[in-house]
C-alpha cells in the first residue's frame, strides 16, 4: 500500500512512537486495507490526491458533493447500475464510519487506551486505505504505563474506560451524521443505529483477524448493553445452530446498510430481515468454505 502522501513542501519529522503507535500497527499487520499515519504537532495533514477531512465531510459543501459522486461512479461500476441518491450517501458514510470507528475501537480492544479525534483531527484517503490522524487526548486506566504521557486522562476502571469509548465514537460521528443524514433521507435514531453497527462490526471484524472474536463479543456486549444513548440497542450477538448442530455466531444489525436495493437476493447475513433458516444455511456454507 502507498504511503500518504503530505502536501507539496512539508518537513518530515522523525517518528517517535506514541501510546497508539502500536495499536496502529498492529491493525496494519492483520489488516492491510488501512494504513493509520499519525501526524506530528507540526506535521501538516495530507491534502490533495484524494484526501478529504471528515470536517470537509461533516460542513456537506463542495467537496463532500465530490465524495458522493466518486461512491455513485463506484456503484455503477461495481454493479451495472446507479443506487438511489440516499443509498449512494448510506454507502459513502459507511465507508467513512467503518474505519473511523477503528481509530478508537481499536486502541481501545488491544491495549485500553481511548483516544479523542475531533473532525478536523482525521484526514481520508479510501482510494489508499489510508488515514491520518493528530492525535490529542486520550483516556486510560490507571496502571497504565502510558497514564504519565502528555494528554493522558486517567479513568478509574473498565466501565470509565467504556463510556470513553462511546463518547469519543459520538464526538467524531455526531457531526457527520448530521451532514450526511439529509442526504440519507435519515435522521436521529435510525442515524445512531447505523453508528452503532459500525462500531460492532468493524472490531468484531478485525478481532476475528486477530483470532479474539470470542473475547470481542464480550467486550461489545458491554461497551453496548442497551440504553446507551445516542446509541440505538445492544450489540445484538447470539448465537444459530446449523445443519450439523454446530454453533454459528451471528448478529442483527441495528440498522438497514440498503444492499438490497442492488441485489434483493443477496440479503446481508446480519439483516434483521433474514429468516433463521436461511441465515443458518448462509453462514454454514460460509464456514464450510472457509
Amino acid at each position: 500500500m502507498s504511503v500518504p502522501t503530505l502536501e507539496s513542501g512539508a518537513r518530515h519529522t522523525e517518528r517517535v512512537p506514541g501510546p497508539l503507535t502500536g495499536a496502529y500497527a498492529r491493525l496494519a499487520e492483520v489488516y492491510p486495507g488501512l494504513r493509520i499515519q499519525e501526524l506530528a504537532p507540526d506535521e501538516p495533514a495530507p491534502r490533495g490526491e484524494g484526501w478529504i477531512t471528515a470536517g470537509q465531510l461533516a460542513a456537506a459543501g463542495p467537496e463532500f458533493e465530490e465524495f458522493l459522486a466518486w461512491d455513485d461512479a463506484q456503484v455503477l461500476k461495481d454493479y451495472g447500475q446507479r443506487a438511489r441518491p440516499d443509498v449512494v450517501a448510506s454507502f459513502a458514510l459507511h465507508r467513512y464510519a467503518w474505519p473511523a470507528c477503528l481509530l478508537i475501537t481499536v486502541p481501545w480492544f488491544l491495549h485500553r487506551r481511548v483516544p479523542r479525534f475531533p473532525v478536523e483531527h482525521v484526514a481520508y484517503q479510501r482510494v489508499l486505505g489510508a488515514m491520518a490522524v493528530r492525535p490529542t487526548t486520550f483516556a486510560c486506566l490507571p496502571d497504565d504505563p502510558a497514564a504519565t504521557l502528555p494528554g493522558a486522562r486517567v479513568v478509574p476502571d473498565e466501565e470509565a474506560l467504556r463510556a470513553e469509548v462511546r463518547a469519543a465514537v459520538a464526538e467524531h460521528l455526531g457531526p457527520l451524521l448530521d451532514g450526511f443524514g439529509p442526504r440519507m433521507r435519515r435522521r436521529g435514531r435510525a442515524l445512531w443505529a447505523m453508528a452503532t453497527d459500525e462500531i460492532v462490526e468493524g472490531i468484531w471484524y478485525v478481532a476475528h483477524l486477530l483470532g479474539e472474536e470470542e473475547r470481542a463479543t464480550a467486550e461489545l456486549e458491554r461497551l453496548l448493553p442497551g440504553a446507551t444513548q445516542p446509541y440505538v440497542g445492544t450489540a445484538a450477538f447470539r448465537e444459530l445452530t446449523g445443519p450439523n448442530g454446530e454453533k454459528l455466531p451471528t448478529r442483527d444489525r441495528a440498522s438497514c446498510c440498503m444492499f438490497y436495493t442492488l441485489r434483493p437476493e443477496e440479503t446481508c447475513v446480519t439483516c434483521p430481515r433474514m429468516c433463521d433458516a436461511d441465515r443458518a444455511a448462509k453462514l454454514a456454507a460460509s464456514a464450510a468454505g472457509a
